[in-house]
């Protein structure tokens, strides 16, 4: 264990977060998103839900400042609705860390798959939520 890095972050979620670049994408998804069939890097954090997964990662993760939409996740399907409670819980995460971030997006399930599928890296999580998925854009880490 690392001093100063939450004990959900796996050393594997570290190493992944540390190696992506400026304008990768890495997406938190629920339990029921077929990650293993995305054609990219899975990591696994059965037993975690994505906001107190969020509230460890965004300590360590700036979010791109120089696009609209840095984080985005799966719209309801037409006739279906959102959880507002876990929608609630992800913005407070990222309130907490990034409070100039620009709202959520929400695009299309289908949508949301693609572009999945050019993301960096997809971590699986207990998130029992629907639609509990959501996708990070890594921008530039300041240098202090």
């Amino acid at each position: 264990m690392l001093k100063g890095i939450s004990p959900l972050i796996s050393p594997e979620l570290l190493k992944t977060l540390a190696e992506m670049g400026h304008g990768d994408e890495i997406i938190l998804s629920d339990a029921h998103f077929p990650a293993h069939s995305m054609g990219i890097p899975v990591l696994r954090a059965d037993g975690i839900r994505v906001a107190p997964l969020l509230d460890a990662i965004l300590p360590l993760f700036e979010l791109d400042a120089y696009v609209d939409a840095p984080v985005v996740m799966m719209a309801a399907v037409p006739g279906d609705t959102l959880d507002q409670s876990l929608l609630d819980g992800y913005r407070a995460a990222i309130e907490k860390h990034a409070p100039d971030a620009p709202a959520t997006a929400h695009i299309d399930r289908f949508d949301f798959y693609e572009r999945a599928r050019k993301a960096f890296a997809v971590v699986v999580t207990g998130e029992t939520g629907k639609y509990g998925n959501i996708l990070l854009k890594k921008g530039v880490t300041p240098v202090k």
